[in-house]
């Protein structure tokens, strides 16, 4: 057994919340309350951006809200409710604070993972879990292999657990998580969602975050020295690539949802200081910046390609539900592609809107107290999740030649 030395000290983890979390009984009443969380989270996000104060109390509302059970099913007690909706309501929190919207991402992702490849007994133990307010982590992704999908965590078989060693990184959400579902491989290579306790006996969540935007993910280290998981919470997520699921497509339409979130801040952000502090410029004659004819074509141009994004965001929430009702090779190709066309746009219009937020706003806007580089820095990072120009290739290749995306988190 590979057994790792000298482990950093780690960050304990948080308890549960003491209450049962909120079950959302509709669409609408989860749209009521993503707005109505959104509203007290916006108040410190440019704060704990700037301080990289983690985001304890606000990741509880957000789960006992109910909002991080939206998507299972109701043969289990939840809302189960479309894609399309649940791609919005992580739009609304991330418009307020692009890093609480992304941690929701791999929770919501494992959970639709565990409808598609569980069976009726792991399904009942963990969505009963989830639906009393239990939030999941992420241990994917490891900084050193060649490809994303290339891992070296792996787990041995103790009868009635599997014991997990390795070392993950990017791993959003694990620090405040109260489970941490880690992919590690069985002795075939097969890939599988082992979910720990938190503060199990050897795994170590390394608070080392230092990337310049989404600064408040938590995305650091975890590492896995002989890791106990009992086998009720193993799960195998390699079933959800072996035939044609809408599994990748749910990684990824909430991965559109948070730039989209991003670049609705960015351009809420730009009309309010180009009609409140901007100064008009000097040739032009006018008394207001918001009267620029330039100004004005680009607010337009930029909420133009919002909508374009959103509009497909929530086509491809819709096609989603179609492959998850009646899973094939068209159905999940479809959610496949228009969730690619969807994630192109939201990844142009997020840079494009953090970027020109400043060149419309002006020199005033850069200063330190509007706090405004946090959605340039936010939505360049968050955007190199996975890169646009594959997804234009897949594109090509589907409308051109017929060829189906592969199957995985990426596509």
């Amino acid at each position: 057994m590979n057994v790792i030395a000298k482990t950093p000290a780690g960050v304990p983890g948080v308890a549960r919340p003491t209450a049962p979390a909120h079950i959302i009984k509709s669409d609408a009443e989860a749209i009521e309350i993503a707005h109505r969380l959104a509203a007290d989270f916006a108040k410190g996000a440019a704060e704990r951006d700037r301080e990289r104060i983690w985001p304890t109390a606000e990741l509880d509302a957000f789960s006992q809200s109910g909002l991080w059970s939206i998507n299972v099913p109701r043969e289990f007690g939840g809302p189960d409710v479309s894609y399309a909706t649940l791609a919005k309501v992580v739009e609304i929190i991330a418009e307020a604070d692009s890093s609480i919207g992304q941690v929701s991402q791999n929770h919501l992702g494992v959970v639709a993972a565990i409808r598609t490849v569980s069976d009726k007994a792991q399904q009942a133990l963990i969505f009963g879990e989830v639906l009393k307010g239990l939030r999941l982590g992420n241990a994917f992704s490891e900084f050193g292999s060649k490809r994303a999908v290339d891992f070296e965590t792996r787990f041995t078989d103790h009868g009635d657990h599997v014991v997990v060693t390795g070392k993950k990184f990017y791993s959003s959400g694990a620090l405040l998580a109260h489970k941490v579902p880690i992919v590690a491989l069985d002795d075939q290579g097969r890939a599988w969602y082992a979910i720990a306790d938190r503060d199990a006996p050897g795994l170590t969540v390394i608070d080392d975050w230092s990337s310049f935007g989404q600064r408040t993910t938590l995305s650091g280290t975890v590492i896995l020295d002989n890791v106990k998981v009992d086998k009720a919470w193993l799960v195998p997520g390699y079933k959800g690539y072996e035939t044609p699921t809408a599994d990748g497509a749910i990684f990824q339409i909430i991965q559109v949802a948070v730039d989209t979130g991003i670049a609705q801040a960015a351009i809420k952000e730009t009309v309010d200081f180009v009609r409140t502090k901007s100064r008009a410029w000097v040739d032009s004659g006018l008394e207001r910046a918001s009267d620029d004819p330039y100004t004005i074509q680009a607010v337009g141009s930029l909420t133009l390609r919002l909508h374009a994004a959103q509009a497909l965001l929530e086509k491809a929430g819709h096609a989603v539900d179609r492959a998850i009702a009646n899973p094939n090779a068209e159905t999940v190709a479809e959610a496949q592609i228009v969730t690619a066309e969807a994630k192109i746009l939201s990844t142009e219009i997020a840079i494009e809107a953090t970027n020109k937020l400043f060149e419309l706003a002006g020199t005033r806007s850069t200063l330190a107290e509007h706090a405004l580089d946090r959605h340039w820095r936010n939505a360049r990072t968050h955007t190199l999740h996975d890169p646009v120009r594959w997804k234009y290739s897949i594109l090509g290749k589907y409308f051109l030649n017929g060829e189906k995306p592969p199957l995985h988190a990426w596509s």
